[in-house]
C-alpha cells in the first residue's frame, strides 16, 4: 500500500499499520457516519451490534476487527456511548481512506449523481455507504488491501441474518424495502 492513512481513536492518532496490532490481518467495517450526522446509520448499527462478541475469537485467528467512519472521533464516541459498543472505532475524518475505498463521496461526486460504489457506478446522491475491506501484512510490516465488499455483500458479518436465514420465515422482509424493520437496539419495542 503506497498511501499512509492516519485515524483519530480513542487513543490517539494511529496508521492503518498499526491498527493490526499483534496481528497479520485487519477487517474494516465502513460505518456510514458522516461529519454532522447527529447518529450513525441504523442499518450498520444493526450489524455492528454483533461485532463485540467477535473480537475475542478473531483475534484468535490472527486477525483485528476496527469500524471506520468519516465523521470526526467526537461525533463518533457519544453515539458510540449509547449503544454500549466496545469495539475500535475510528475517524477517518482527516484523510482520504474512505473516498479511496469508495464509500463516501465528494460534493463533486454527489452532484453528478453517479457514485463508484460495489463495484460499479450508481445513479444516486448520498455522501456515505457501507462495505467491508480486508487486510494483510506481512512480515516486513508491508500492508495489502486483499479483499472488500458493499451493499448486501455484507451480510455474512450480520448474524441475526445468519440466525434468520435458518428458519421457515426466513428474513421475512418487505421486498420493496427489506430493511424497513431494523431500528437501533436500544429503540425496538419490547
Amino acid at each position: 500500500m503506497n498511501k499512509e492513512y492516519v485515524f483519530d481513536g480513542s487513543d490517539g492518532r494511529v496508521t492503518l499499520a498499526t491498527l493490526f496490532g499483534r496481528n497479520s490481518q485487519l477487517i474494516v467495517y465502513h460505518f456510514m457516519f458522516g461529519p454532522g450526522w447527529k447518529l450513525g446509520c441504523p442499518h450498520c448499527s444493526f450489524w455492528c451490534d454483533h461485532y463485540d462478541a467477535a473480537t475475542a475469537h478473531l483475534n484468535q485467528r490472527d486477525t483485528t476487527l476496527v469500524v471506520i467512519s468519516l465523521a470526526p472521533l467526537k461525533e463518533i464516541q457519544p453515539f458510540k456511548k449509547r449503544m454500549g459498543w466496545k469495539f475500535k472505532w475510528l475517524s477517518s475524518f482527516k484523510n482520504d481512506f474512505n473516498f479511496d475505498y469508495h464509500v463516501s463521496f465528494t460534493p463533486e461526486q454527489i452532484k453528478s449523481g453517479s457514485l463508484p460504489y460495489n463495484y460499479g457506478t450508481f445513479k444516486m446522491k448520498i455522501d456515505e455507504m457501507q462495505g467491508t475491506s480486508a487486510f494483510y501484512k506481512d512480515k516486513h510490516g508491508d500492508v495489502f488491501h486483499t479483499y472488500s465488499t458493499y451493499s448486501r455483500g455484507i451480510d455474512l458479518l450480520n448474524t441475526t441474518y445468519n440466525f434468520l436465514d435458518l428458519t421457515a420465515k426466513g428474513r421475512d422482509e418487505n421486498p420493496d424495502r427489506p430493511q424497513d424493520w431494523v431500528r437501533y437496539h436500544d429503540k425496538y419495542r419490547r
